[in-house]
């Protein structure tokens, strides 16, 4: 009697998602799939013209495409990832999941670098050996064993202060470039890094455990769950933009309307007394901007839209989290990436001679004396669903913007997608080879995002809120800024895990939501990780 009940309130119950991310289209399946809930109660409303977040990927072969950035996945730790798209149909294997066509292409891809680390001579370096000193080894397993609570609002440099020979390793200069992390990134967010990827720590030289998508992950992951999602009626409004709810009065946490803007102007939405507002409370892309071959990227920090947005909610209730730890300081939370569209493969041809990998097995690419410690990676091709046969991509990206860049005497953020790209063939010693190749360029896109990894931001860990904070009746966040015990954000496994906890908290289903794999606590593994530190 009570589930009829519960499958009765479902029916007329509106479910509305605030941002149009993986997250949110994750939670809209786990409500359709898992709860009864039909597609036409559910409403996720985007301020961008384009779902997907932070899974992005468009263009085409006339302007050229844009990768803002790319999301590697990984087999042993995306728990929750592969349940959820094993159950959505892949757009051109019929009878395949998602799941299936990402790990059978993966599989038949195996990634093995070659030219992981690269010196100011275009010398690709040996990095089979981590370059751990006894003082940095200690640092590690100390940090290792440290409890959360006692190492809150610490940054990794405050960690190794007294071993700073740590940051000259082949081991950090590999794990900063791979998850982009920086010195002053918070030492909690290292920590379950260090745990959750810890199998990890014994290839991070070639980089085998990288689980690849077909293509970008907008065309690979996004486009096959909006499909899903369409076909079961859910509304999608894009280019309507959240900017605040109101609250009950009283203790406990319940949203009775949600303000947006839209081409009509502003707008509100009411609640009903059955109705669930699950909200995106924080992107890493936001205030992210494009430039072009001629111009550069404007930084523009200002007023980033989740970051107002969420701001705004916790001056309003206690439980929601501090913003300004992560949105507070741009200087350290940004860096650029660029887009090359080439006509032809004669350039890469060129890298796959140099690295001695194929376009979609050498993964990372970094150029470790670089000013602006500068990374490519060159996927398989095509790398986009709309990429023709003549016509190949890759992208890189500079974690220090604001230094001058060592051949081209700028800032990376003022320089231009030209400019970007010669200093990328001074690295590749292959400037004699310059005015050939840049006739092939189609166009070279750079992309400034002043929050990219804001989510490292040092932080308390009351910083983050829970994804249903305690006293919620009918409100919950999921995104990169919420706190899920041992799991490590900039990952698209915290994005579903965290709608995955949302729906069925919200919705009282008693369904199990795949937990954390503890890897660290596997003998062998650790085993194969000490002997790797004493390489």
């Amino acid at each position: 009697m009570e589930n009829n009940k519960n499958f009765e309130s479902n029916l007329k119950r509106e479910i509305y998602f605030v941002g149009g991310g993986l997250a949110s289209l994750a939670g809209a399946v786990y409500l359709i799939r898992d709860c009864g809930v039909e597609g036409k109660n559910i409403h996720i409303l985007e301020g961008l013209p384009l779902l997907g977040g932070s899974n992005d990927g468009a263009g085409d072969a006339i302007n050229g495409f844009v990768c803002r950035g790319g999301r590697m996945l990984n087999e042993e730790t995306y728990e929750n990832t592969w349940e959820l798209l094993s159950h959505i149909p892949s757009l051109d294997r019929p009878g395949l999941s998602v799941c299936d066509e990402i790990l059978e292409f993966d599989h038949a891809n195996p990634t093995h670098a070659n030219a992981r680390l690269i010196n100011k001579e275009g010398e690709i370096l040996d990095v089979m050996s981590m370059g751990f000193n006894t003082a940095d080894r200690m640092a590690l397993g100390k940090l290792m064993l440290a409890p959360e609570q006692k190492i809150e609002r610490l940054r990794i440099s405050d960690w190794f202060a007294q071993t700073p020979h740590f940051f000259e390793t082949n081991f950090w200069y590999m794990w900063q470039t791979t998850f982009a992390f920086q010195k002053w990134s918070s030492l909690i967010e290292f920590k379950r890094y260090m745990q959750r990827m810890v199998f990890e720590f014994s290839r991070i030289q070639t980089l085998e455990g990288v689980t690849r998508t077909p293509y970008n992950q907008y065309d690979s992951i996004i486009l096959p769950m909006k499909v899903f999602l369409e076909e079961k009626g859910v509304d999608f409004s894009l280019k309507c933009k959240v900017v605040d709810l109101d609250f009950a009065n009283g203790d406990g946490i319940t949203v009775t309307k949600i303000h947006y803007e839209d081409a009509s102007g502003k707008g509100l939405i009411e609640l009903g007394e059955n109705d669930l507002c699950i909200a995106t409370n924080g992107s890493m892309t936001d205030n992210a901007t494009l430039g072009s071959f001629h111009s550069p990227a404007p930084f523009v920090p200002e007023n980033p839209l989740s970051g107002s947005f969420w701001k705004n909610i916790a001056s309003k209730k206690e439980g929601l989290g501090n913003p300004d730890a992560f949105f507070g300081k741009p200087e350290e939370s940004n860096w650029e990436s660029f887009t090359v569209t080439l006509k032809g493969d004669k350039f890469l041809k060129m890298i796959e001679k140099y690295s001695r990998n194929k376009p979609g097995s050498g993964a990372l690419m970094t150029f470790k004396d670089s000013s602006w410690l500068m990374s490519i990676v060159v996927a398989k091709q095509p790398h986009f669903k709309n990429q023709p046969e003549d016509t190949t991509i890759f992208w890189g990206y500079g974690l220090y913007t604001d230094k001058l860049g060592d051949f081209v005497k700028k800032p990376m953020r003022d320089c231009t997608g030209e400019e970007l790209l010669t200093e990328l063939l001074y690295h590749l010693h292959m400037e004699d080879d310059m005015d050939e190749i840049m006739s092939t360029v189609v166009n070279v896109i750079p992309c400034m995002m002043p929050y990219i990894i804001s989510m490292f931001q040092p932080r308390a860990i009351s910083d983050r809120p829970s994804v249903v904070p305690e006293g919620s009746t009918n409100f919950a966040m999921i995104s990169q800024f919420v706190e899920i015990p041992e799991d490590m954000v900039f990952t698209e496994e915290f994005s579903i895990r965290a709608a995955r906890i949302a729906v069925y908290t919200l919705m009282g289903i008693p369904k199990k939501i795949a937990p954390v794999t503890p890897h660290h606590f596997d003998i062998r593994t650790l085993l194969k990780a000490l002997n790797t530190s004493y390489r």
